[in-house]
């Protein structure tokens, strides 16, 4: 360890307090962090180090009010997370005061397990102090979530106490500044040349307009309060509650929301770009650069991704032309794809059907996962639909975690079920719940003697790279029997290919909106709703596309390397087991303990 160090709490929060910010070109700089502090460690360098974690992961938490409460955590129940610019200072400040506190450490004098604790934690540290000099804060806001979506975050949490209702209250007052701030930061960013494109700007115009305009009974802040639980919260308090909110919805929630919505029509949206790219905001081109590296986990360049995802597209395009000459489909690519896309043979006439083949089709994956597993998360998951005020602006399906005391939940998007084929639905379960990310992210969660923030790590490239690649899981377990089945896992293996196409084609060269759904047309048996509403969410979330298909190669090269170097001694079972127990990791890191199981292995 280097001669001084510091983990204790209270001086931490003194050194936080000695940075100072400055702003350089329109960027965050923090300045004037010390290098040295002249307190001598005479610990053990292990028992350091985990107390180092552990008052991170409690600071944290302090600053992350609603994520202490994902976590179980209800000291903080009725604080809010702040979303002004002030508060992303302090964030990334603290950030990088973690990362010095790190850095004093001697990575080859901690164990094994920390050693790798410690890489994690500088993956996580060196991404967000990296970010610094990109002013993220001025594009939260799109079609996708954000402040206009609020209230789904009050769906997703626990209550078990009276108080927990009271604490969502406290937490609605307090939504009503973040509304403001929101107006504040996006001002900022209009006069800086920091905004999201129009088509973006228009879809969140939408949603807070059907806020806005909703009736008081179906408004969706009412929700919690209309639903809580009698056997928690007795009539008159729920009752109570169910008035209070109306009041702040009607005199405070929903003004904050027209005064966003309305600076949002009337100055945002006609002095923000007509442009897609992120490579068209100041500095544009170097932050998409620095989004490749941090959502791939990798140092491939844009151009590289992009030619990445041309090869899987040529390779993907021959296996389905092959199951059309299966088929025996009289006519070309383009004709069965329109035959895909209208057929009535594929759709469901109307939602409850659409949902209730989600349900059938989880519980069929759930007894086949002991072929090609042997360790099951304790959590369970449930199916739901996605919200009717988000449902026709957002994608085909997500996924959200499970959290003390509830579930994990795979969201299916049942708007226009006639554009929504029934192919998709064995791909799409696999992805979003057993074994996708249901069994990943629960997995890690029920990690037993890792530091926390371990549990909660997530790294896209291997969290979208796992799900991606559960979908080609399907084939060992049996569910794409049906030709059309298979043509729908390779639509969505070539859906991920195309994004690395599009996404690159769209934010780093000059591929227009049009362009980028052309491709999908051509290559995709997806509908036009949903190519749309997908090339908007690249749009709106530059770089984030790019994970899924470079993470499920590694994992897929891992896999082949495994089973060709084993041999005999391969069982899949055991490598799905070695790729998920340390949880999320970047893909370098998962390549180095797969290369080290491989060598165990063979050694046996």
């Amino acid at each position: 360890m280097k001669k001084y160090s510091y983990i204790k709490i209270i001086p931490l929060l003194i050194l936080i307090s000695c940075a100072t910010v400055e702003t350089q070109n329109n960027n965050i700089v923090i300045t004037d962090v010390p290098k040295e502090i002249d307190v001598p460690i005479k610990t053990d360098e292990n028992k350091l180090f985990v107390e180092y974690l552990e008052n991170d992961w409690k600071n944290n938490l302090k600053d992350n009010p609603l994520f202490a409460s994902y976590t179980g955590d209800k000291s903080l129940n009725d604080k809010i997370n702040s979303n002004s610019i002030e508060q992303f200072i302090k964030d990334k400040k603290s950030d990088q005061n973690s990362l010095y506190l790190l850095e004093q450490f001697e990575i080859l004098k901690l164990s094994k397990e920390n050693q790798l604790n410690y890489k994690l934690k500088e993956f996580g540290l060196k991404n967000s102090v990296n970010a610094i000099e990109f002013p993220t804060y001025y594009l939260r806001l799109n079609q996708r979530g954000g402040i206009q979506s609020f209230y789904e975050t009050g769906n997703r949490l626990v209550y078990t106490t009276k108080k927990d209702y009271y604490d969502w209250f406290k937490r609605l007052e307090q939504f009503v500044d973040n509304i403001d701030n929101s107006l504040i930061i996006n001002k900022e960013g209009l006069a800086k040349g920091h905004t999201q494109p129009k088509l973006v700007t228009k879809g969140v115009i939408a949603q807070l307009n059907a806020i806005i305009e909703s009736d008081i009974d179906s408004n969706p802040y009412l929700k919690v309060f209309k639903e809580a639980d009698e056997s928690i919260i007795d009539i008159d308090d729920k009752n109570k509650l169910i008035d209070d909110a109306i009041l702040l919805i009607e005199n405070k929630i929903n003004p904050a929301y027209k005064r966003l919505h309305d600076f949002l029509l009337n100055d945002y949206l006609p002095n923000s770009r007509d442009s897609i790219g992120i490579k068209d905001i100041p500095n544009g081109k170097k932050y998409y650069e620095y989004l490749a590296k941090y959502y791939t986990t990798t140092n491939l360049t844009p151009d590289e991704i992009h030619t990445i995802g041309l090869n899987e597209i040529d390779r993907i395009r021959s296996e389905m032309e092959q199951i059309i000459k299966d088929v025996d489909w009289d006519g070309d690519f383009l004709s069965f794809l329109n035959y895909l896309r209208t057929s009535p043979r594929f759709y469901y006439d109307n939602s409850e059907d659409l949902f209730n083949a989600y349900l059938i089709m989880s519980k069929t994956i759930d007894p086949l996962l002991p072929k090609i597993f042997k360790v099951f998360p304790r959590a369970p998951y449930g199916v739901i639909p996605i919200p009717d005020e988000t449902a026709p602006f957002t994608t085909t399906a997500y996924y959200n975690s499970p959290s003390p005391g509830r579930p994990g939940y795979f969201y299916a998007n049942l708007y226009k079920p006639e554009s929504r084929p029934k192919y998709e639905i064995p791909v799409l379960t696999v992805h979003e719940a057993v074994p996708g990310h249901h069994f990943q992210i629960s997995i890690a969660q029920e990690l037993e003697n890792v530091p926390t923030f371990r549990k909660y790590q997530g790294i896209t490239a291997f969290v979208e790279g796992w799900g991606l690649y559960s979908e080609e899981l399907g084939e060992f377990i049996g569910i794409y029997d049906d030709p059309y089945d298979k043509f729908g896992q390779l639509t969505y293996d070539m859906w991920r290919a195309i994004r690395l196409v599009v996404d690159t084609g769209m934010h780093y060269m000059d591929w227009t909106r049009e362009d980028a759904i052309n491709l999908f047309i051509e290559n995709s048996a997806k509908s036009r709703l949903d190519i749309e509403n997908e090339v908007d969410r690249y749009i709106a979330w530059p770089g984030q596309a790019l994970a899924y298909k470079i993470g499920q190669l590694k994992i897929l090269e891992l896999r082949n390397k495994a089973e060709s170097m084993l041999g005999d001694k391969y069982d899949i079972k055991d490598f799905h087991h070695e790729v998920l127990k340390r949880g999320s990791l970047p893909l370098e890191l998962l390549e180095f303990y797969i290369d080290e199981w491989i060598t165990e292995t063979l050694n046996s």
